[in-house]
């Protein structure tokens, strides 16, 4: 009897007892039930194929990276790639006979293991005894191989649909988007770093824990598990990482704080256990962390989003769980330490924190160097002259400095970078590309000659002033003109009386304005910006003020501005308020009074000085010295 004809008899049975019931109808469709069986026969066909794969092989199994080594160091024989894993077969020998030594990594489904030799500077042409055996199947008959394939495209189907509703983010969304740098293929080492030969010394100790870890076990160290780079933007934080990762010839992974947010509630925290994840299985290795301040910013302020708060608890979990994380070393760099989470800056967590500081003359020098190793100058160009003048500049900037006057020699068919190129590229860096004189009003030309002569001539007779450089009248960008000083030397400490000095040589081109051109102009706009800025950091940060003391006044931390600290606004009273603004327009009015003076008992210099602006545009410091011979 037939399903169909018992349950139409038990229908019956029921209604003679007038009795009310609910026919079922049995669980699952055909439909359902056919791509049970084919998931069922696909599971089970992989299942068959990795136990014989299992039970028919044998080796030492190490790491990927390992196997990738010594393919580079060209130590091996034979190597065979089957399925997901890499066999490595060499010959040694011991107590006068051949022994066969057997390694095998397993090679992750994500990964692309010929990927993973190019990217170590192996050439895989050039490789030799590279055997390639396919997969081999249980035989089941060419009918359920068929129905195996429509049964996985089928179930691929279902998912893309499941996918598409959940906004396609099912498969990968918590997955690290790290970039994973094996072996040789950063590129870098310390030798390519110049100019912080201080932080090079302390972060050649890390490379020494990745190389040497038995060392430091034995004396009962423990392995800094964090480093953190602190410095400008610039200064080479993210090129020290790869240089302890080329030295220490170790995977490198690399990733930005801003990878691991999501619209997704949850992934970031999901990314943060799949990199550390990863990061196990390749051991020893460095994992970097760019603009880590994008995801650790302080917890419980309006600094930091509640789905950023899971991402960095998730980072503090991994630094400091359970499961030892040898030769596993966190490196990441900020240049905003002040909003970082004091949890995360902990010692068990980021150990160590590590100044990256801007070059002084010395680093600046060495930075050129370094960068000026692919290109040709002229017998006359001295980079230590350029090193002087680029106080304040970071090597990315410096890099960026000597490119522009290679992009200026090429324009002109030239391969060799002369004096002129690197002026005209620091010029341009610092105030744009210059204009056409002919196209300005000679009464402009006059003004901006007039006004940067006045600059330059106050500086000469001002104790404490830089030299002068150079002097343009060319227009670049917003400015007319420009004076260029060279500092004599490269000092950390700015004294009173040099500020005093800058304020008067600053304020001079306005003061040589009213007094040769008897009207003023709009062209001290940055000057002006310039010196209101420096006599307000005297009064309110140097403590050079005598009404004032030394005391520090305001917020110069831009979290205290968005109202983090002490509920924003000013840390001090209206009346000191009112003395800061006293203090600063004094300083700056004598500054100018004392510009005037100069510039009045001087002016057969302006006037010689101008003329020679009018006729050359551009003077040298030396033609501008031999005007006062």
């Amino acid at each position: 009897m037939s399903q169909k004809e018992k349950l139409k008899k038990t229908v019956e049975k029921k209604n003679k007892k007038n009795m009310i019931i609910k026919v079922v109808k049995p669980k699952g469709s055909t439909a359902s039930r056919i791509l049970a069986i084919l998931i069922g026969s696909l599971v089970l066909t992989f299942a068959i194929n990795f136990v014989i794969t299992a039970l028919s092989f044998k080796g030492d199994e190490v790491s990927l990276s390992e196997i990738v080594k010594d393919i580079s160091d060209e130590h091996y024989d034979e190597i065979v790639i089957k399925d997901n894993i890499v066999t490595l077969d060499y010959n040694i020998q011991e107590d006068g006979e051949e022994e066969l030594v057997r390694k095998y990594a397993l090679i992750a489904n994500d990964t692309d293991f010929y990927g993973v030799v190019s990217d170590s500077d192996i050439d895989i042409k050039n490789l030799e005894n590279v055997y390639y055996k396919p997969r081999v199947d249980v035989t089941f008959g060419d009918v359920l191989t068929l129905v195996m394939v429509v049964g996985a495209l089928y179930l691929g189907f279902v998912l893309i649909k499941n996918m598409q509703k959940s906004g396609g983010q099912i498969m990968d969304f918590g997955q690290s988007k790290a970039k994973l740098l094996m072996g040789k293929k950063t590129k870098s080492s310390f030798d390519d770093v110049a100019g912080i030969d201080e932080v090079k010394v302390e972060l050649t100790e890390i490379v020494d824990f990745l190389e040497h870890p038995k060392k430091f076990e034995k004396a009962g160290a423990r392995i800094p598990k964090g480093v953190l780079l602190v410095g400008a933007p610039g200064t080479g934080k993210t090129l020290l990482a790869k240089a302890i990762a080329g030295e220490a010839g170790v995977p490198f992974f690399h990733t930005s704080g801003s990878e691991f947010e999501e619209m997704l509630v949850g992934a970031g925290a999901s990314r943060v256990r799949d990199l550390f994840k990863k990061a196990r299985k390749t051991a020893p290795c460095i994992i970097f962390i760019d603009e880590i301040d994008a995801v650790a910013k302080k917890r419980g302020t309006v600094l930091h989003s509640g789905a950023g708060e899971q991402t960095l608890n998730q980072i503090l979990v991994e630094m400091d769980g359970l499961e030892e994380r040898t030769n596993v070393i966190i490196l990441a760099a900020t240049n905003r330490p002040d909003v970082l989470d004091p949890a995360i800056l902990r010692p068990g967590r980021f150990d160590r924190t590590v100044m990256v500081p801007m070059p002084d003359f010395k680093g600046r020098e060495e930075i050129l160097v370094v960068h000026a190793q692919n290109k040709k100058f002229d017998e006359n160009v001295d980079l230590g002259t350029l090193a002087k003048k680029t106080i304040g500049y970071s090597g990315a900037d410096l890099e960026n400095l000597l490119n522009e006057s290679a992009i200026t020699a090429a324009l002109e068919d030239r391969v060799v970078i002369n004096k002129e190129d690197l002026s005209e590229a620091y010029l341009k860096v610092k105030l744009g590309r210059k204009k056409k004189a002919q196209d300005r009003d000679e009464e402009d030309l006059r003004t901006t000659a007039y006004h940067e002569a006045g600059h330059a001539v106050v500086a000469k007779f001002t104790p404490f002033s830089d030299p002068v450089e150079q002097i343009s009248i060319i227009s670049r960008g917003r400015s007319g003109g420009v004076t260029v000083y060279l500092p004599e030397k490269d000092t950390k400490h700015l004294f009173k009386d040099q500020i005093l000095a800058h304020l008067r040589s600053g304020v001079a081109g306005r003061a040589a304005e009213e007094i040769f051109v008897g009207r003023i102009s709009t062209g001290a706009s940055a000057d002006i910006e310039q010196v209101s800025q420096l006599a307000r950091e005297m009064v309110t940060q140097y403590g050079m003020s005598e009404k004032l003391g030394m005391i520090k006044y305001g917020d110069v931390e831009e979290t205290k501005h968005l109202g983090y600290a002490y509920g924003g606004g000013r840390e001090y009273s209206e009346e000191y308020a009112k003395i800061i603004d006293e203090e600063i327009k004094e300083l700056v009015d004598n500054a100018y009074i004392e510009a005037k003076k100069i510039l009045e008992e001087k002016k057969e210099y302006v006037e010689k000085l101008v003329e020679l602006l009018l006729e050359k545009e551009v003077l040298s410091g030396q033609e501008f010295e031999k005007i006062f011979v």
